[in-house]
């Protein structure tokens, strides 16, 4: 009989805008483990990207997401909202507690991506940049604290930084500024929830092919990757699938790094 730790658990996966994504590889595990998931997304961003939003759409996405789960998988509901409005985080969170009743887990997957260096740098996108993935993940986590029935078990909170402590990265430096702030404050919110049994960590996926890079690139990291490749969305699924189970119960305030061995080549 097939076992579902997360039965009974619900999710909030922020993100799912595109098959290709760590997102909705997360989403997916987390409901074939039994949770009910509510995947949110912001197409609009992946739209103006260089690798586009997905080409079927973010409702064939959802569809998609809810074909592949096995039989007796929990529940998927989806929402849209930018997290560039304040207001957004705590809609999000409030529509996880309306679809399923209570909310337990939040994996902030989400992330505006921007290439600006110094000489291109420009406040605006610095504001948008932070604002989306700094507030809107300091807001998510806040609104969980404050709606969560905290009697309950498996409380759990997921932030995602990208490796930017390794090595230089010029080119992208609102993104860079936006991942480090989410790495250092962490800790600290892993303090303020510890005493009501939630842990909150963060995951550094490390180089991960989701259909942003060009083959000159992928070919340049999986070089220098000591496996030989590039991780996979299901690599970063494997390990957060793990983290939000009872099994993950006493890791909290980390940064967790699932790269391959990426850093070591730094």
């Amino acid at each position: 009989m097939r076992e579902f730790p997360l039965r009974g658990r619900t999710a909030l996966v922020t993100g799912v805008s595109r098959r290709a994504g760590i997102a909705f590889a997360v989403a997916e595990r987390l409901a074939s483990l039994g949770a009910d998931v509510l995947a949110h997304s912001w197409e609009p961003h992946d739209a103006d990207q260089p690798w586009g939003a997905d080409p079927l759409g973010v409702i064939y996405v959802i569809e998609e997401l809810r074909r592949r789960l096995p039989e007796g998988a929990g529940r998927i509901e989806h929402v849209a909202a930018d997290f560039a409005d304040p207001e957004a985080p705590a809609a999000v969170v409030d529509a996880t507690v309306a679809a399923f009743g209570a909310i337990d887990i939040v994996v902030a997957a989400h992330a505006r991506s921007s290439e600006q260096g110094l000489t291109e740098l420009t406040a605006a996108e610095l504001d948008l940049t932070y604002a989306v993935n700094v507030r809107g993940s300091l807001l998510l986590t806040q609104r969980f604290d404050a709606v969560r029935d905290h009697d309950r078990p498996g409380g759990r909170i997921v932030l995602f930084t990208s490796g930017q402590h390794y090595g230089a990265m010029p080119n992208e430096l609102p993104y860079v500024a936006s991942k480090g702030a989410l790495q250092q404050v962490t800790a600290s919110l892993a303090g303020a929830l510890a005493p009501k049994r939630v842990t909150v960590n963060c995951v550094n996926p490390g180089p991960v092919d989701t259909g942003w890079a060009t083959e000159e690139t992928r070919d340049r990291v999986a070089g220098r990757m000591p496996m030989g490749r590039w991780g996979q969305p299901g690599d970063t699924a494997d390990l957060i699938g793990w983290l939000v189970t009872d099994a993950g119960a006493w890791i909290t305030g980390q940064t967790l790094v699932s790269d391959g061995g990426w850093g070591l080549r730094m």
